[in-house]
């Protein structure tokens, strides 16, 4: 009895718990679907957006995941675009599948200004001589980052912000809404204050809410985690009872939703959650992984986190509660559609990262051995 209750090994999905909205990804119907849409999964997500008027635009970061699309989108589309990072990084990089043409042509117009954002005397002249028509501030953490770019720019167009979802405070009712209350204790509330300086200094704001973020290029070790599991054909532990219910929003899905605010009147001073159509069970999180990479059904292990110590370790890469936001605000006023279903997006970012042998932190199976190790004791 002590082995069932403390550590589970799932074979069947458990749907009698889940709406019929959610994605739990088994069953015979969806591998087909899975199978017959894996010829266009390279070119769906294509960067192509419409025309409008030319801005001289800066972007605060870029080269890492989300800037590497979003300024893609950007350049596409005529803007004259200058990246601000401290240059430790190339400030360009061509992506898999993007042909040399494209690259050469995306490379050749993109701008560069080094310095520290945290140098704020720097920030301010540089700006300042740049005059800035529209700031795309992606790597911003707190306010008193953001001041001296606003007190630099006094005639800015826009300032377009990417905050997170993580800043709503925890609620028994979901799906998150933008007017649900925000947790001012959040790991998050650097972004909160930043939001709340936007408003108080009367500048044309918009500020982007993700949930959880995946696609190629991703640094943070979300779909990679499962990955490197499947890949090694290793189980996957999941904490409690692995219908904890989240969201995952493609990177070129988001970099277009930050194209959609640009210049965008009904986007004026407000804030929009910004994701994946579907919510997805952890349990069935796994499973779209190994579909979207071709490898077996996962042996999942159900674990109780309360049995372990894994000291400043992290076991699972998302939060343990049910956590996802609608996207009905984005769709109705922007007229923004998510291009990406979970297994195509997923999909999307093996075939053209991890499926070729790239990642962005190797893999660590220290946490799951003791998970594990103590699965194979209580079943002695």
């Amino acid at each position: 009895m002590a082995r069932l209750v403390a550590m589970q090994r799932q074979t069947q999905p458990s749907l009698s718990l889940l709406p019929s909205s959610l994605s739990d990804f088994n069953g015979t119907r969806l591998h087909s679907q899975v199978q017959c849409k894996r010829r266009v999964w390279q070119t769906k997500g294509a960067l192509q957006v419409s025309a409008s008027s030319s801005k001289n635009i800066l972007i605060m970061g870029g080269t890492r995941f989300i800037g590497v699309f979003l300024s893609r989108l950007l350049v596409k589309e005529g803007h004259q675009v200058t990246l601000f990072t401290r240059g430790k990084a190339p400030i360009t990089q061509q992506l898999p599948g993007e042909s040399d043409q494209d690259y050469a042509e995306f490379s050749s117009k993109v701008l560069h200004l080094k310095g520290d954002r945290k140098d704020f005397e720097f920030v301010k002249t540089s700006l300042a001589a740049k005059g800035f028509d529209v700031v795309y501030d992606i790597n911003g953490r707190e306010a008193v980052e953001v001041e001296p770019i606003l007190d630099a720019l006094p005639k800015l167009e826009q300032f377009i912000y990417c905050s997170s979802a993580g800043v709503y405070l925890k609620s028994d009712l979901l799906p998150h809404s933008e007017k649900d209350a925000v947790d001012p204790k959040s790991r998050h509330k650097g972004k909160l204050e930043t939001e709340s300086l936007l408003e108080s200094k009367g500048v044309n704001w918009t500020s982007i809410r993700p949930v959880y973020i995946y696609g190629p290029l991703n640094y943070n070790p979300v779909e990679e985690w499962f990955f490197h599991r499947l890949k090694a054909g290793r189980p996957i532990p999941i904490p409690n009872s692995g219908i904890q219910i989240t969201q995952l929003g493609h990177v070129k899905d988001l970099a277009k939703a930050f194209v959609e605010v640009l210049g965008n009147d009904k986007a004026s001073q407000q804030v929009f959650n910004i994701s994946g159509e579907k919510y997805v069970t952890f349990d069935g999180l796994a499973r779209a992984c190994a579909k979207a990479a071709g490898f077996p059904e996962p042996d999942i292990v159900h674990y109780n986190p309360k049995e372990f110590d894994f000291g400043k370790k992290k076991a699972f890469p998302f939060r343990d509660q049910h956590f996802f936001a609608s996207i009905d605000k984005a769709r109705h006023v922007l007229g923004w559609e998510p291009e990406f279903d979970l297994v195509e997006g997923l999909a999307d970012s093996y075939n053209l990262d991890f499926g070729r042998g790239t990642y962005r932190k190797e893999a660590d199976f220290s946490t799951d051995d003791l998970i594990l190790g103590k699965s194979l004791v209580l079943q002695a």
